[in-house]
């Protein structure tokens, strides 16, 4: 593996630490200030012009739609930065600097993986309805996979009940956690459920299109992470009562469903566990400048030694989980999603703890303030904790990796848990 980024990759990135240091820094208290006045105002759930302003600056900075592989460029008709996973990783990483800032990119979850499968597996009408606005960023996107009253990390538990009748499939079942489908922009939910019962395990799932404004949908609340409700973008809890779709609008085929999953679920966890590394990299930052300035016990806070000590360490975690990540998005793209499935594994493992870690340690050191929003770590606490559970919890994966890890030395684990397909 080559550790040094690309000459594509260093342009973009001084292009982007640019944009972030222009536009997106000093924009951070008008995005705050301007939820709470919305907020207020009784119009919490709705687009913030604060993000909306930037969008066009970046897209005029050539910084639209960077997470785009090549192979989904390819098969969208458009080519986006062209890039790939290793060359996006360290440009995911900026941007999770910033939790909402992704967005002004076109860069965000759900959207980026619900682009990159309508991309790969919807059809041409598919694509001009719904992959062409969402590139554009004219619409929003959901993924409604997890449900209630199951596990759902165990994706073949799934209740959502799609059968076909005539031309259309009729979908009933309860989702939660459908992350953007309280957004009034959001479009397209990309939903999975059964086809058929009795099909062989990993045969049974598909995922269809479902248009937002489709008769039978009903979202009844919007989910709070550790007390924050994420809005405008927000989780839903939602219901799909004998909701219609055309035939058409399934992806890829009946019983396909995990087959798209594995497709979708490297390149998100990479975005995923880059931002966090992004992240983590801030809480650093804030918890160096805030124990520097604070005096405790006759010194400032930087010269105890337990603050040396965790510094030191979260600088080692954090480059070991970036360079895993970077190894990971690198395996990738020369050898495919399945043979880098170890390794995509263990990111998903090691970031968001990584993450937890590292900005409880910068938490601690803010003392009171680390705990309220005069500082952006307690929403980046719950942000990193959340994805110690989505794409799969932590148990799945290590169970995943130790399977792989025996099977070195033919040693067979009975019951292990296959790869938990991807949430957002």
């Amino acid at each position: 593996m080559d550790f040094d980024y690309s000459p594509k990759t260093k342009e973009l990135q001084a292009k982007l630490l640019r944009f972030m240091d222009e536009y997106i820094y000093p924009s951070d208290g008008a995005y705050h200030a301007e939820l709470a006045a919305n907020t207020v105002a009784g119009n919490r759930w709705v687009p913030l012009k604060t993000i909306g302003n930037l969008k066009p600056k970046a897209r005029a900075a050539g910084l639209w739609n960077l997470f785009l592989p090549v192979d989904s460029a390819s098969a969208s008709g458009y080519e986006g930065a062209g890039l790939t996973n290793q060359e996006y990783a360290p440009l995911a990483e900026i941007m999770g600097r910033v939790p909402w800032s992704s967005e002004v990119f076109n860069c965000s979850a759900p959207d980026t993986g619900n682009m990159e499968t309508i991309a790969r597996y919807g059809d041409e009408a598919n694509k001009a309805r719904w992959l062409k606005p969402l590139l554009e960023g004219q619409i929003r996107s959901a993924f409604a996979m997890t449900e209630p009253e199951v596990a759902s990390s165990d994706a073949t538990n799934i209740c959502t009940k799609i059968e076909r009748d005539g031309d259309e499939y009729v979908i009933n079942g309860h989702k939660w956690w459908t992350s953007g489908a309280n957004d009034p922009r959001c479009s397209v939910f990309i939903t999975m459920g059964k086809t058929n019962p009795d099909a062989p395990r990993h045969s049974q799932q598909s995922m269809v299109l479902v248009p937002a404004d489709a008769k039978g949908i009903r979202i009844v609340r919007s989910l709070t992470v550790m007390g924050y409700d994420d809005a405008p973008h927000g989780h839903a809890e939602m219901y799909f009562e004998n909701v219609r779709v055309p035939v058409s609008n399934i992806l890829l085929g009946e019983g396909r469903g995990f087959e798209i999953a594995q497709g979708r679920l490297g390149p998100g966890r990479i975005h995923h566990c880059m931002r966090l590394i992004g992240l983590a990299e801030r809480a650093l930052e804030l918890m160096c400048k805030r124990a520097s300035a604070r005096v405790a016990f006759g010194k400032t806070v930087a010269q105890q030694t337990v603050t040396q000590e965790r510094i030191a360490e979260a600088r080692c975690k954090i480059d070991m989980a970036r360079l895993l990540t970077l190894k990971a998005a690198w395996l990738m793209d020369i050898a495919g999603n399945k043979v880098a499935k170890n390794e995509i594994a263990m990111i998903k493992v090691v970031a968001p703890s990584m993450a937890c870690q590292v900005i409880d340690w910068a938490m601690q050191v803010h003392g009171g303030g680390g705990m309220c929003d005069d500082y952006p770590l307690a929403s980046a606490y719950a942000h990193a904790r959340t994805l110690r559970f989505a794409d799969g919890p932590d148990e799945v994966h290590r169970n995943a990796i130790a399977k792989m890890e025996l099977g070195k030395y033919g040693v067979t684990s009975k019951g292990a848990p296959d790869m938990p397909v991807t949430r957002f």
